[in-house]
């Protein structure tokens, strides 16, 4: 019978596949390393994502994915990774994938943060571009042997879903949820979201049909943010990153990054177009603007040249990889001798003997090989023993002393460890920072596969509240964080035209005209002096917020009624005002020296730049928070019909 593949016993036998080892578990699916073995002599190394069995009981999405994958398996091209087999064994199904060594585009740009490099070379990125529209071009044009068009979209062109290779070659991963034409296909329900939410076209965010020019504009957001650095739609919540991609104007790259080049960003403004009637009709078509562009400006864009970057980048885990070729051939030879009957599971006193680098569907990871049984070494040390005894009769006890002082030191061991760190806040619904970078959940959340055995920076924060700050041990499989935010206040000054009026706020007197400790929020605000008309004012402030107010007190004045020569009474209260100028304008918010999070009005607005927020005419309260947690506020005047641009300095 076939091995379960629910057990922890690896390595073991799936169908035609042995399982080495496990490499990781998704919502849907689990991944293991696998080498398929069958007649004379072949033998390969795969991916295999097997579907987790209490997904088998929804009849409907087993179909959708067998079938999405089916249509996977029939693309075979440089810059896709291939899906090989889909099948069931023993009731489980599964999908057999090729196995590449590099990582994905997250993946290279946390690297490069950690070597300290800020900025993504311009000839890499458009070489990576090149490689998305190559290997989309040739999914969307893509037939049935029939010569049907199956209409291909992947739905999911992301950071996460483009691997370079550590040879320099760009490859699209995870057609898991491609859309295609094919027969047996169910068309995806109406308003059913699949893919990246930061990544997505305005139409596939709207829940609308998507085709081919979906792909085009999620390419263009790569594009965008790699020659940019900066993040093209990231809200504070998935709603508010929709309404970014959907409603507000996109900035241009030159908005962010001085001398862009000008053909480059034509390029990327064509691919980003909200109507998809007005952006490249094919990815050939992308294609072709991008050569055009890296041989006009003459870029060197080139697979040559991106794989020196990447082995640069990854020099440590190629030096790792290279130590464990000898354990991948011993692994390759102990394969031969299983045949359709795996060795037993490694017993947990038996260590395993080495590690390689392994990428499997995008996500690096560290695999685990194990050697062969120990009774099947033991053999081989004895022949080994015997063959070199002659040798050593020849060449001497002198050269024997030196194979033992010189003998290398095995491979060391990397064990991967993850934990996860279930968050907490009062209020709920915080935004979650770790080591730096914004996390897309919100609290109450529990984050997994974190690197366990280590230490992270944790940071909660919430409009109108103090940002939390600690760092966290993720010593346990689980580690509990649960933080109270304190809210923000705001501040009062007041300068009053003439000296020494009186100022008072909710009905406190406050000296000096400087009221501090105030909550965030509305307040009443009254100045009065002898001899002049009272003012009042409604107040509205943000946290960490300071409102200045000049008020010039107007002369009361006494006026008689007319044949009694009594005086009329004037009731105190705030002059007039002029009517408020209806209508709309556009504000662009920008900063410099730096990014922040932007609100208007105490509505979060995303990340600068900034661009194109349609609001009323009159004023509006601008806040800029900062990653670690300063905030700037702002008070700007729209204008019907005109766009205002306002930049905070960092």
């Amino acid at each position: 019978p076939q091995a379960d593949a629910n057990s922890p016993e690896l390595p073991r036998q799936f169908g035609k596949y042995t399982l080495v080892r496990k490499l990781a578990k998704g919502g849907m699916a689990e991944l293991y390393l696998a080498i398929q073995r069958s007649m004379a002599g072949f033998e390969k190394v795969v991916v295999i994502k097997r579907i987790l069995p209490e997904m088998h009981q929804d009849g409907s999405f087993v179909d959708m994915l067998l079938s999405e994958a089916r249509v996977a398996a029939t693309l075979s091209h440089p810059n896709i990774v291939q899906t090989f087999d889909v099948g069931e064994v023993d009731g489980t199904y599964f999908i057999a994938m090729e196995h590449v060594h590099g990582d994905d585009i997250r993946g290279i740009v946390r690297q490069m943060k950690k070597v300290g490099r800020n900025e993504f070379p311009l000839a890499h990125a458009v070489e990576i571009a090149l490689g998305i529209s190559a290997g989309l071009a040739y999914a969307h044009a893509k037939h049935d042997i029939d010569g049907t068009p199956l209409n291909i979209v992947h739905r999911d062109i992301s950071p996460q879903n483009v691997v370079v290779t550590f040879e320099g070659d760009v490859k699209i991963v995870d057609f898991g949820i491609a859309k295609s034409d094919a027969p047996n296909q169910d068309a995806t329900e109406a308003g059913k979201l699949k893919g990246k939410i930061p990544y997505m076209s305005p139409e596939q965010a709207r829940g609308d049909q998507v085709d081919s020019r979906s792909d085009i504009f999620s390419a263009g957001i790569i594009l965008f943010e790699l020659t940019t650095g900066k993040r093209l739609f990231k809200g504070s919540s998935e709603y508010d990153t929709m309404r970014l991609i959907c409603e507000s104007d996109y900035p241009r790259p030159s908005d962010i990054r001085e001398n862009y080049p000008p053909a480059l960003e034509a390029i990327v403004l064509r691919a980003l177009e909200k109507n998809r009637d007005e952006r490249y009709q094919s990815a050939r078509e992308m294609q072709a603007a991008l050569q055009n562009f890296a041989r006009d400006e003459r870029i060197d864009a080139s697979n040559v040249a991106l794989s020196e970057f990447m082995r640069g980048l990854f020099a440590d885990d190629l030096a790792r990889e290279v130590a464990d070729k000898d354990m991948v051939a011993q692994l390759r030879k102990s394969s031969h001798d299983w045949g359709s009957n795996p060795p037993p599971a490694r017993p947990a006193t038996d260590p395993p003997r080495s590690t390689t680098i392994s990428t499997p569907a995008a996500a690096r990871t560290v695999t685990e090989v194990q050697a062969a049984p120990i009774q099947e070494r033991k053999r081989q040390r004895l022949l080994l023993v015997g063959a070199l005894a002659s040798l050593v009769v020849l060449l001497g006890a002198g050269l024997g002393a030196w194979k033992v002082l010189h003998k290398p030191k095995p491979a060391q061991v990397l064990v991967p460890q993850v934990a996860a760190l279930a968050l907490d806040s009062d209020p709920p619904g915080a935004t979650i920072w770790l080591n730096g970078e914004m996390r897309s959940e919100v609290t109450p959340v529990t984050i997994p596969n974190l690197p366990g055995g280590g230490k992270i920076d944790l940071r909660i924060t919430k409009d109108g509240f103090e940002p939390a700050k600690q760092t966290v041990s993720l010593d346990a499989a689980e580690t509990r964080v649960s933080v109270k935010l304190e809210a923000g206040h705001m501040v009062v000054e007041v300068k009053t035209k003439p000296l020494g009026a009186e100022v008072e706020i909710d009905g406190h007197a406050v000296e000096g005209g400087h009221a501090t400790g105030l909550a965030s929020g509305e307040h009443e605000l009254v100045v009065r002096a002898h001899g002049f008309e009272e003012y009042r004012e409604q107040l509205k402030g943000g946290p960490f917020e300071t409102l200045h107010r000049d008020v010039e007190l107007k002369k009361a004045t006494t006026p008689l009624v007319p044949g009694s020569g009594k005086p009329v009474t004037v009731p105190s209260g705030a002059p007039s005002l002029p009517p408020k100028p209806t209508g709309t304008g556009k504000l662009n918010v920008g900063a410099s020296g730096g990014w922040c999070n932007v609100s208007v009005d105490g509505v979060p607005r995303g990340p600068t730049p900034v661009a194109g927020l349609d609001l009323p005419s009159g004023a509006h309260r601008v806040s800029c928070t900062t990653e670690d947690g300063k905030v700037q506020n702002a008070s700007v005047s729209i204008k019907p019909d005109e766009t205002v641009r306002f930049r905070f300095a960092l």
